[in-house]
């Protein structure tokens, strides 16, 4: 495989992973280390920069289109919607470095749209928390399969 399609389709997993469509990035990204697909640094790069963007749209769905929310199209569920917004009212802008986790992470990011955090302090704890995850993710790829 060429670089730009291992690069291209492991950002594109991501970015569809962090805006609660179906993607499995870490799959992804553990396989192309497993067969030693691609330099190890870009996989990491590609995977987070789109992980991020992804996160940035559900951002910009909080924070502008929040008042559809009772609408059939809206990504994400009212229960979840106000169990996102008490969880970041709760503990604020560091509940972003969650935002990597499964089921809650997603929610976080509109939430903290809907609650108006400044983008930069947005952009910046939800790097780190994903930054963190797909670090780990790469180490467990390395261990496993002893690259």
């Amino acid at each position: 495989m060429t670089a730009i399609p291992v690069y291209g389709s492991l950002f594109l997993s991501a970015f569809l992973s962090a805006t609660l469509l179906p993607g499995s990035s870490e799959a992804l990204l553990t396989g192309y280390v497993a067969t030693e697909n691609g330099a190890i640094w870009l996989l990491v790069l590609s995977a987070l920069t789109g992980n991020v963007l992804g996160s940035i749209v559900n951002w910009i769905l909080g924070r502008y289109l929040s008042h559809f929310r009772d609408r059939k199209w809206f990504p994400i569920k009212a229960s979840m919607y106000e169990k996102s917004t008490d969880w970041f009212r709760r503990y604020g802008k560091w509940s972003l470095l969650m935002s990597w986790a499964p089921i809650v992470g997603d929610p976080l990011t509109i939430a903290a749209g809907v609650l108006r955090t400044p983008l930069l302090p947005f952009i910046v704890l939800v790097t780190i928390g994903k930054l963190a995850r797909y670090l780990f993710v790469l180490q467990a790829a390395l261990i496993l399969f002893g690259n």
